[in-house]
């Protein structure tokens, strides 16, 4: 396959996945980020920790700056002293669930961001926010794996096992699709 086909598969196949999305499941995703009044806590690991932080800047300094909605939304893969602090001292399954312990709330929000959705530290600090009653919204991909049976609100890829480029590349839209759409309601 040349590069040409390549690309066009590729393309049809993000499209793809991006069709059979619960739309349902992301109007939630919209009104809980529309109504928050609280904190807004996004974690995941390489790619994903990239999109996290692009989520929160989108969230948090985007719709501000532009006279929107204020929230206040934080990346934990952000600080890479604290991260590497905590995995460094009690292992790197603890390094969201530590930043989160005795400061999440019931009323924030843990946008959770993980392709597989079996990472062992995006689990423990989901978990952590369900016990304690948190609204948890996962963005997974592959089978959805435990991240998807924990969150509340399930944005899942049903993508084939270890097609991380596409279930990234979706997971970056939504948000852009959010980002986009929270802009133009609120501004007319």
């Amino acid at each position: 396959m040349d590069f040409k086909d390549f690309t066009k598969s590729y393309i049809k196949d993000l499209s793809s996945l991006l069709e059979d999305l619960d739309l349902n499941e992301f109007d939630k995703f919209r009104t809980l980020i529309t109504n928050c009044k609280s904190n807004i806590y996004i974690i995941g690991n390489g790619g994903s920790a990239a999109t996290a932080s692009h989520m929160a800047n989108d969230l948090a300094i985007g719709l501000k700056r532009r006279d929107n909605l204020v929230l206040n939304a934080i990346s934990l893969a952000d600080n890479i002293a604290v991260t590497s602090a905590i995995a460094n001292d009690i292992g790197y399954e603890n390094i969201f669930y530590m930043q989160l312990k005795d400061i999440l709330k019931p009323d924030d929000i843990l946008i959770a961001i993980s392709c597989s959705g079996n990472s062992a530290n995006i689990i423990k600090a989901v978990q952590y926010a369900n016990k304690i009653n948190s609204t948890v919204v996962g963005l997974s991909g592959f089978d959805g794996g435990l991240l998807k049976k924990l969150s509340t609100i399930k944005l899942h890829i049903n993508s084939k096992k270890d097609e991380y480029g596409l279930v990234e590349d979706a997971h970056l839209i939504l948000n852009h699709i959010l980002f986009s759409y929270l802009l133009k309601e609120n501004n007319g």
